[in-house]
C-alpha cells in the first residue's frame, strides 16, 4: 500500500564540461542510487550529458555524436532499473539543434521534449546554438536506434500520475508550458534547468516554483546544474527543489561540492482532490488543432511505510513562530472585522457574552473588546456574564472575574444553581444523577440567561464555541450551540490557545497578561460536573472525547482533502510518532467519524460567523451534508485498520 504517494527525486550530479563519458557515468550511478532508494521518478539538470556551459562547442559534431553514444550507454546500463529518468541532451533533428529532455525507462526512450523558450539576454545566448520547439513540426525522431515521439506537447501517463516536461526558461515566461500541460492532465511537472546564481535570484526562483505549483495544483520537480559547470562568467549553485501545490517539500544544499539526490514523496491523492474540488481549474483548457500526445508507461510498484516529508501533527498551527504570529494577527482581525460588520448592520449597541474562565470564551471576549475599540464604542457596552454552576472551580471563577475587571467591561454574576435545582424538580430529575440531562440543563439555562439579558440591553449574544467542538458535536443543542454571532466557529481548538497567547503578548498589559497566561494553562472542561475534593476540575473534555490534537488532525485531512480513514490513520502515525500508539489512534479515529456523522444536525443550524481558514463547517458555505447520512463505510474502514 502506498497511500497515494509517489517517490520522486531531483539529482544534482557532478559534471565536467564537454566530458560526456564522465557525465554519463555520474548519471548512471545516480539513476541506480535513486532506484536503490525506491524512487520512481528522477530528474537531472539541463544538458547534463554534455554540461550546459559548453558554448560554441555545441557546434561540434564530435561532442554531439559522443552525447548520443553516452545516452545509449546510459540506456544499456540502466535497463534493469524501473525508475523513470529525465535527462538533458543536445539533439540534432529537422536540420536544427535542440536543447531537449529525454524521458526513458528500462532502456526504452519514451519521448523527447525540446525546450520552447530560449533565453537570449544578459549572460544567456541559447539562440546562438539552439532552435525552439516552436520551430519544428517534426513529430518523431530516430534516437539510439529507436523511433520516439518528439515535441513539446507530450504527456507521459501511468495509472497514478501524468508527467509534463519543461526546461529552465520555460518556467520564467508569462504563461509557462506547464500551465497548458496541467490543463491537459499533467499532475507532475519536471523541469530540467541550468539557472545560474545571482544575488536575490534564488528567492525569486523558489517563489516561481511555489507559485506555479500552486497555480497549476501540481507537483514540481526542479533539477538545476551545479558543481562542475564552467565558472568563466557565472556560477551554478546546484538547485534541486521539489514542491507540491505551493509548498516546498525538499531542496538541495546550494553550492555543495558533492553530488546530491534530493528525495521525497508526492501525494497524488491530495493533488487530485484539490483539482476536483476547484471546479474552475479546468475551465481554462482550450482544444486547438495541435493536441497533446499521450505516452503510456508503468511506474515501478512501491510500498510506502515511512515518509521522508514531514507531516505536521498540528496542521492548523504553523511551526514557524513568525508565521504563527502573522497568522494569529490575521485571524484576530478577521474575527473582529466580522463582528464589527454585524454590529454596524444590526445597530445593536451592546454585546452579551458568557465568560467561564476557559479558552473559548476568553478568545470571544478579546474579540469583542477589540471590535468595540475599533468602532469607538464603550467597553461598558460589553456585558460579560459569569454563571457559576455545580462544576465551577475557584480557578476558572476568579479568572473570569479578573479578566472582565481588567478589560473594563460590564460584569454580572448570576448563579445557575437554584434555577437548575428548580428545573430538576419540575421535570422530576434526581440531582445526584450526573447524566446528560444534568449537564445539558445547565448549558441551556446559561443560554437562556444570555438571550434574555441581550433582550434587556438590546444587544447580541456572542457565541464562544469553536470548530473542533462543532465537528464532534461537543455542544448542547439549543444551549451553548446557539448564539446571535459565533466569532470562534472556524477556529480549531489547537489554535485557540495560540490566539489567546498572541493577544496576551500584543494587545494587553502585564496584569491582564498574567490572567490570560493562567487561562491558557487551565485544563479544557465544560465544568458541568462537581469538582473533586480538592476543588480541582474533575470533568476534563479530552478524557471523554479524546485528544483535541488528534481530532483536529483527523478533521483537517478529512475535510480539506477528503482522505479516507486508512490514509488519515497512516498520516497520523507519521505525524505523532510514538506519542500515541496504533490502537489509541484507531480508537479515537473511529470515535471522530462516529460523532462527526451523528452530530451533523447541530451544524445544520449554526449561527452566522466568519470563516478564517481553509476548513469550515458552515452549512451555508463549506460543508453541506445531510444530517442523516450513514457513517457505515467510514466506520467499517476504521475497524479494519
Amino acid at each position: 500500500m502506498n497511500h497515494g504517494f509517489i517517490n520522486v527525486a531531483a539529482a544534482i550530479p557532478r559534471v565536467k564540461v564537454a566530458d560526456c563519458i564522465f557525465n554519463s557515468e555520474q548519471t548512471i550511478q545516480m539513476i541506480r542510487q535513486a532506484a536503490d532508494k525506491g524512487m520512481q521518478i528522477v530528474a537531472f539538470p539541463e544538458l547534463g550529458i554534455t554540461g550546459y556551459s559548453c558554448g560554441d562547442l555545441f557546434g561540434q559534431d564530435l561532442l554531439l555524436d559522443e552525447a548520443e553514444k553516452s545516452l545509449q550507454k546510459i540506456l544499456d546500463l540502466t535497463s534493469d532499473c524501473p525508475v523513470l529518468a529525465v535527462i538533458g541532451l543536445p539533439l540534432r533533428a529537422d536540420n536544427q539543434l535542440f536543447n531537449t529532455a529525454v524521458i526513458f525507462q528500462q532502456g526504452k526512450i519514451l519521448g523527447v521534449v525540446p525546450k520552447t523558450f530560449l533565453p537570449n539576454y544578459h549572460e544567456f545566448y541559447e539562440e546562438r546554438w539552439f532552435a525552439s520547439a516552436a520551430d519544428t513540426e517534426q513529430k518523431d525522431i530516430s534516437l539510439c536506434g529507436q523511433t520516439v515521439p518528439f515535441g513539446s506537447q507530450l504527456l507521459f501517463r501511468c495509472k497514478t500520475a501524468t508527467i509534463g516536461i519543461e526546461l529552465c526558461e520555460d518556467l520564467w515566461v508569462p504563461i509557462p508550458p506547464s500551465s497548458t500541460h496541467c490543463l491537459n492532465g499533467a499532475d507532475i511537472i519536471v523541469n530540467l534547468s541550468a539557472s545560474n546564481d545571482l544575488i536575490g535570484k534564488h528567492d525569486y526562483l523558489k517563489s516561481l516554483i511555489k507559485q506555479q505549483s500552486a497555480r497549476c495544483i501540481t507537483a514540481y520537480i526542479y533539477a538545476s546544474a551545479g558543481l562542475g559547470e564552467s565558472s568563466t562568467d557565472v556560477v551554478f549553485g546546484g538547485n534541486g527543489i521539489i514542491a507540491e501545490n505551493g509548498e516546498i517539500l525538499a531542496e538541495s544544499e546550494r553550492f555543495c561540492l558533492e553530488e546530491q539526490l534530493i528525495c521525497t514523496e508526492i501525494d497524488m491523492e491530495r493533488l487530485r482532490h484539490d483539482r476536483q474540488t476547484c471546479t474552475s481549474f479546468m475551465s481554462g483548457r482550450k482544444h486547438d488543432g495541435n493536441p497533446y500526445r499521450d505516452i503510456r508507461f508503468d511506474l515501478p510498484a512501491s510500498e510506502t511505510t515511512q515518509l521522508s516529508r514531514k507531516i505536521a501533527p498540528h496542521p492548523f498551527v504553523p511551526t514557524d513562530e513568525r508565521i504563527l504570529s502573522e497568522r494569529c494577527e490575521e485571524i484576530f482581525n478577521i474575527q473582529t472585522s466580522g463582528l464589527a460588520k454585524r454590529i454596524l448592520h444590526t445597530g445593536a449597541p451592546a454585546a452579551v457574552i458568557g465568560i467561564s474562565g476557559g479558552l473559548d470564551s476568553t478568545l470571544a471576549l478579546l474579540v469583542c473588546v477589540k471590535t468595540f475599540d475599533k468602532l469607538g464604542l464603550s467597553r461598558k457596552n460589553i456585558h460579560g456574564i459569569t454563571m457559576p454552576g455545580f462544576g465551577t472551580t475557584d480557578r476558572t471563577y476568579h479568572n473570569a472575574l479578573n479578566l472582565m475587571q481588567e478589560l473594563g467591561i460590564s460584569i454580572r454574576e448570576i448563579s445557575i444553581k437554584e434555577a437548575c435545582i428548580q428545573h430538576f424538580q419540575d421535570i422530576g430529575h434526581d440531582i445526584s444523577t450526573h447524566d446528560v440531562t444534568y449537564e445539558n440543563s445547565q448549558a441551556r439555562e446559561r443560554t437562556q440567561l444570555l438571550m434574555d439579558i441581550a433582550n434587556q440591553v438590546n444587544g447580541l449574544v456572542i457565541g464562544t464555541g469553536d470548530l473542533s467542538e462543532l465537528a464532534l458535536g461537543w455542544a448542547t443543542y439549543n444551549g451553548d450551540h446557539m448564539s446571535m454571532y459565533g466569532v470562534n466557529g472556524s477556529i480549531p481548538k489547537t489554535l485557540v490557545r495560540y490566539l489567546v497567547r498572541w493577544v496576551a503578548l500584543h494587545e494587553t498589559d502585564g496584569k491582564t497578561r498574567d490572567t490570560l497566561s493562567d487561562i491558557i494553562d487551565t485544563p479544557i472542561s465544560p465544568e458541568l460536573i462537581p469538582a473533586d475534593e480538592q476543588g480541582n476540575i474533575r470533568q476534563k473534555t479530552e478524557d471523554l472525547v479524546g485528544p483535541y490534537e488528534l481530532h483536529d488532525f483527523f478533521l483537517y485531512y478529512f475535510l480539506r482533502f477528503g482522505f479516507r480513514p486508512r490514509k488519515i490513520f497512516f498520516l497520523a502515525r507519521q505525524a505523532f510518532g510514538e506519542k500515541y500508539d496504533k490502537l489509541t489512534i484507531q480508537k479515537w479515529l473511529g470515535i471522530f467519524f462516529r460523532r462527526f456523522f451523528s452530530q451533523q444536525f447541530k451544524r445544520s443550524c449554526l449561527p452566522d460567523g466568519p470563516k478564517v481558514g481553509s476548513v469550515s463547517l458552515s452549512p451555508r458555505g463549506d460543508w453541506r451534508m445531510p444530517s442523516d447520512a450513514s457513517s457505515r463505510i467510514w466506520l467499517a474502514e476504521c475497524e479494519n485498520l
